[in-house]
Order: structure tokens, then sequence, then C-alpha cells
């Protein structure tokens, strides 16, 4: 869907369409980039990412609204009843975009031209705004084909075609090759697609891994990939949740604080879904807007906010040498597996303490759904003011149980 949180915003108050229009966060909470924008914002510099303040230097005129998640999650649903109408083969990615797999409905509805022309179509009749179609043979090259298309347009990359259309472009336009991974190619010599899938998959495995024989096949139109069928579970790899903080951290205990909370919000997930973690990851970014990412294993397997707080704050303190300070953090849990799965027992007594922190959480967790999310909580976060989601004093009759 053609910036779509903006055309959504437009379709709904046809007083924008037209204008410079762009969706951006909260500034208070220091959320404060843009989320997406117009066609005219774009003709005036503006990027998705960058700071209000930033694109309104380029573009005065500029309108920013702030985002309706409800809403986009309506017109999500309803683009996928689109779909439905011509395959059951349909694998989102994200709110504004799909993969559909057609192969099937090729003998009912006579050609891929008139499937996309319907699509099209109904999206304009229907909800008011445009989308970029991409057409090939794998997923990867339907995915690029979509971001090469302009505004209600159709893009088809074929095998006949895909070295002559796709192998003069930047690396960077292959799927799962981010800004740091094609600053490493280029450090090779590898700036364009046809010089990645002229590379030995060989060499590739050597220098970059796994990753690096995907990004080979990627390149060379490899990808075999099935379309999940809609409705189907997706294997779930990994849990996490992060924030930018409305202020910057200064010292490792404000740190320890919000790992807490979103730790909290992790656990919970896991609760749901019946895993549980063996190891955390955590990505930190300072004031400057540098990232670092690490992780380690952890001895028992846990869903406990508390055992993954302490991990994430293990390896903050190993890791971070606080010469900026800390901007927003991200607690992920990582290589899942089922609860309750088979445990090789050590003399450590490490079970012993796991178990017991399990019952609290479990009780804790108790309360929460019968009382509200805010009837127990760490004391320590009654004064945590510089994350947007830890406002924990609402419940009139709040327990307090000091959890360290």
């Amino acid at each position: 869907m053609n910036s779509c949180y903006a055309s959504i915003e437009c379709s709904l108050n046809p007083e924008l369409r037209g204008k410079a229009v762009a969706v951006g966060g909260s500034v208070e909470n220091r959320h404060g980039i843009i989320l997406a924008k117009t066609p005219e914002a774009k003709k005036c510099g503006v990027t998705t990412g960058e700071a209000i303040w930033q694109a309104k230097r380029k573009c005065p005129d500029l309108i920013v609204v702030e985002p309706h998640f409800d809403i986009y999650y309506k017109y999500s649903r309803l683009a996928k009843e689109i779909y439905r109408r011509y395959t059951d083969r349909i694998e989102p990615m994200g709110l504004d975009e799909a993969w559909c797999d057609i192969t099937g409905s090729l003998l009912l509805f006579g050609s891929v031209q008139r499937i996309t022309d319907e699509i099209r179509q109904a999206f304009k009749e229907e909800l008011g705004i445009t989308v970029s179609i991409g057409v090939s043979f794998n997923k990867i090259f339907a995915k690029l084909g979509s971001d090469l298309a302009g505004c209600d347009e159709v893009v088809t990359i074929t095998e006949e075609n895909y070295k002559d259309m796709v192998w003069p472009l930047p690396v960077s336009s292959i799927m799962g090759v981010g800004k740091n991974t094609a600053n490493k190619l280029h450090g090779y010599g590898i700036k364009t697609v046809g010089d990645l899938a002229a590379r030995p998959a060989e060499w590739m495995k050597l220098v970059f891994g796994v990753h690096g024989v995907d990004m080979w096949r990627y390149a060379n139109g490899l990808d075999t990939s099935a379309v999940a069928f809609d409705g189907q579970e997706r294997e779930i790899k990994s849990i996490g949740h992060g924030i930018t903080c409305k202020a910057d951290l200064v010292s490792d205990d404000e740190v320890w604080k919000v790992f807490l909370a979103l730790a909290q919000n992790v656990s919970k997930r896991l609760k749901e879904d019946k895993l549980e973690a063996t190891a955390v990851q955590i990505g930190i970014r300072d004031n400057e807007l540098s990232n670092m990412r690490c992780q380690c294993e952890i001895g028992i397997p846990t869903q406990s906010a508390f055992e993954l707080a302490q991990k994430a704050l293990e390896l903050f303190k190993k890791n971070y040498n606080w010469r900026r300070d800390v901007r927003a953090l991200t607690v992920r849990a990582i290589n899942l597996q089922e609860e309750n799965a088979p445990l090789q027992l050590d003399l450590s007594g490490e079970y012993k303490k796991s178990e017991k922190q399990k019952k609290i959480d479990d009780t804790v967790m108790s309360l929460r759904e019968r009382f509200g999310k805010d009837a127990v909580f760490n004391c320590c976060l009654m004064t945590e003011e510089k994350a947007p989601d830890m406002d924990n004093k609402k419940s009139p009759l709040p327990v307090r149980i000091n959890m360290k």
C-alpha cells in the first residue's frame, strides 16, 4: 500500500489530499520521527525515519498528523479481504504489504494481468488508496518488483528478464541486505546484485556465514520459500520489546528499571505462547543514534521477567562503556523452546532458585489478570519517569510488592 499510513489519513480526511502530509510519532515521548509521507512531502525531500523538525525544515508547509494504528490495522484486515478473493495463500509482511501466491488461481481468473488490475481497482474504489504490485516467480523478486513499481503500477520480473532487470541494481536492493551488510559487501567490491550473484556460494558462506549463502541464492533467483496459507501460524523465533525513553538514561540503575519494565511485556507474551527463552539479546541506542546489539545464553530456560531483566543488565554492564548516555533499549527473548521441555539438571541449585521465581511470577501474573496490569508492580518502577509506558500509578488501589 503506497505511503500506507499517510494515504489512509488522506482517505479519511479529503482536505489533506494533494498536500504535503506526514504521519509522525509523539514529540513529547521522543518518538518524533516521520513514519510515512505523501508523494508531495517526498518531493520536498522528506524521508521516512527522520526527525519531524528536520522534515519541517525541508518542507515548512508540512502537515504532521498523529498515527492511528487501530485504523491502520482495520485497513490491513480489509486489504486481506481483497486478497482472499483470489487466493488462500497470503503471507503478511507488516501492516502494509503481503505476498500472495496466485499460481492456482490463473485457471479461474485467466491471467496475472486481470488479477493485478482487479486488485488495484479494488483498493482505489473500496479503500481509497493505491498499491504497488510486484509479480515474479519467487518471493524475493516479487518483493523487489513492488519496491521498483510506482504508485498504482505493476512490475513483473521473470526468469527470462531478471538478469537484465535485477543484476544492475545496487546490492542493497535485495531483501536481507541492510546498510551494515551492504557496506561490508562494498568493502569486497560487491556493489551490484550482479556482483553478488557472480561470487561463489562457498566464498559467501566463508565470509558471511549461512546468511551469505541466502544472499547469493536471492541474487541468483534461487529462492524457493513458499507463501504461507492464510491464517497459517508462523514459527515464533523471538519475542522482544523496545522503547525510546522520554529522557536519556544516565546510570545502570535507570537502565535496570527500563529493562525490568520491558521484560514484563516479553514475559507475558512468552507465557501466552507457552514458550521459554534459552538466551537473551539486548539492543542499545545511544544519544548520538549509534546502535549495538549483544546476546548470551541463559543457564535455565525461563519465562521470568526478573530473570530476563537480570541477564539483560549483565549483558549491558559487560558490553556498554557509558561514553554516551542511552536513548533507547530493547530486550529480546531468543532461542525459544516449548515450556516445560525436558531439562538436564546440575548440582548448582540454580533450578530451585528459578522455580521459586517462577511461582512469584505466576502469582503476580494471576493478580494482574484479575485486577488489572497496574495492580501489582515492582516498587523500583514507582519513580520511573523516563519511559513512556511506565506510568504504573493508575490503579486506585495498587498492591505493591517489593521485588527489587
